[in-house]
């Protein structure tokens, strides 16, 4: 007999192959935000956001100056970080588009509202906020029915005001 999984359990960090470790500090602490908890010499760095011990692992132990992996191959299709409000996601687009970087699409999913990029490496990365539960669409089955819309970035940064 098969157990459901505990309700509790979440993603805990991701740990990426990058090819340039300094390159990747500079994407996830530089634009995004998160900072360094620690270094292990010139090959790793684990980062965080707030006093956790890290959400991001990032190592060069395999993959100094690689490429990434060509389209149409296995391997990890995007990583996400769920912002805590409206505002703290609208902030993450400012800080994308001061840095000059493009992101490759954004919808709101009737859960949550998502921007899509790629890291330097091409790591496939998304950031969103999930809205409150009761106010996530239910299809005439009551069952979740999450959709892919158009996301108004000009009125999630008037979050910003």
């Amino acid at each position: 007999m098969t157990h459901p999984i505990n309700p509790a359990v979440r993603v805990g960090h991701i740990h990426l192959r990058v090819a340039d470790l300094d390159r990747a500090i500079g994407f996830y602490g530089g634009v995004l935000g998160f900072h360094i908890t620690q270094k292990y010499g010139a090959g790793a760095a684990f980062m965080a956001a707030g006093d956790y011990h890290h959400h991001i692992g990032l190592n060069t132990w395999e993959s100094l100056g690689a490429t990434p992996p060509p389209a149409g191959h296995t391997g990890l299709y995007h990583v996400a970080f769920v912002y805590p409000t409206r505002a703290a996601l609208a902030d993450a687009l400012r800080r994308l588009t001061d840095a000059g970087i493009a992101l490759s699409g954004a919808a709101d999913h009737g859960v949550s509202q998502a921007l899509y990029l790629n890291d330097p490496d091409g790591n496939g990365v998304e950031l969103y906020w999930d809205r409150p539960q009761a106010e996530w669409p239910l299809g005439e089955d009551a069952k979740l029915s999450m959709v892919n819309q158009h996301l108004d970035l000009k009125a999630l940064l008037t979050e910003l005001d």
